[in-house]
């Protein structure tokens, strides 16, 4: 690969872990409005509006964990063959962001309600949901950029 193609970005980690944990997320956060109240007068437009700003938070996080990770391995191309300490890292790191941004979500800042059919974590009254996302979109978003990655040819 020619290291000075203007064009290389498209090849980074970083890149392909937001484009990846973009499309994952934004689908996730489609399917889990049935656990949110949306309040009453609330468009079609107002919801994906929603939806794209929490994917876009998502996706921040994400590439915090990725950093998180990268700092820890000295090293940006740890994902091309990530040990089950570096998952764990990364896993943790967004879980832990997670339950903060939810706890003052739902919290003190009151900037969105669960539906009663949202299951929450007992003590911290996490939903159960946002959780569930970081044991599926994120390790989907690290399995999908590895083989972009892999696949480019040097």
């Amino acid at each position: 690969m020619n290291r000075h193609n203007p064009l290389n970005w498209l090849n980074s980690p970083e890149f392909n872990i937001a484009i990846f944990s973009f499309l994952l997320s934004f689908f996730w956060e489609i399917q889990q409005m049935w656990f949110y109240q949306i309040p009453t007068g609330y468009s079609h437009f107002d919801i994906v509006r929603n939806c794209t700003l929490a994917t876009v938070g998502d996706v921040v996080i994400t590439l915090i964990a990725f950093l998180a990770v990268t700092a820890l391995s000295k090293s940006r191309q740890w994902l091309r063959h990530p040990s089950r300490s570096q998952m764990s890292v990364f896993l943790l790191v967004g879980v832990v962001i997670t339950v903060i941004i939810e706890a003052l979500a739902t919290g003190p800042l009151n900037r969105w309600t669960y539906a009663e059919s949202m299951p929450t974590i007992p003590i911290l009254g996490t939903g159960l949901v946002p959780l569930l996302m970081w044991f599926l979109v994120p390790p989907l978003t690290i399995w999908f950029a590895r083989r972009q990655i892999l696949s480019v040819r040097s």
